[in-house]
């Protein structure tokens, strides 16, 4: 093998090393899980204020609060889903007491849990690309017609 190769093969490694985030770190003997949209706040701080000014899911637990009293604990929960953060999955949305940080649908809700994201800042570890789709976990068509809103990719997020 030439110098030439050998130097390349070895910044290959390099490049490949520094990019890994560290297991230790990132916890990857579980599930990653969600740390609330003020942990994004310090590397994504324009991005946070854009959130936290225009984005409508940035207040989505006050929808809850309106209609709570009507509402029987299952219908409650189908609401949680949406309105919060991480319901229902690993480090996610409890109530409001246990976990006030995840209450309102936060960034983790189309970027997925925060927790390795953050701890290595590693950009594998967070949804970057968003898709329709992701958008339509939550606005389906039978809820754009019943809640008459027209969802909008990207929309006050960043």
């Amino acid at each position: 093998m030439g110098r030439g190769h050998l130097f390349f093969a070895a910044a290959v490694l390099l490049a490949v090393i520094l990019r890994s985030p560290c297991p230790e770190a990132s916890g990857e003997d579980g599930p990653s899980l969600y740390v609330g949209s003020e942990a994004c706040e310090p590397c994504h701080e324009e991005e946070y204020e854009s959130f936290r000014q225009y984005a409508k899911k940035s207040n989505s637990y006050r929808s809850i609060e309106r209609l709570e009293k009507g509402l029987s604990p299952e219908d409650l929960r189908k609401c949680y889903s949406c309105h919060t953060t991480g319901y229902g999955r690993p480090g996610g949305f409890i109530s409001v007491e246990a976990t006030p940080g995840l209450k309102n649908a936060g960034c983790e809700v189309c970027h997925g849990p925060g927790e390795r994201h953050v701890q290595t800042g590693g950009a594998g570890f967070i949804k970057k690309r968003l898709t329709r789709e992701d958008c339509e976990v939550c606005h389906t068509s039978e809820r754009v017609r019943a809640f008459r809103y027209k969802p909008l990719i990207h929309g006050g997020g960043h």
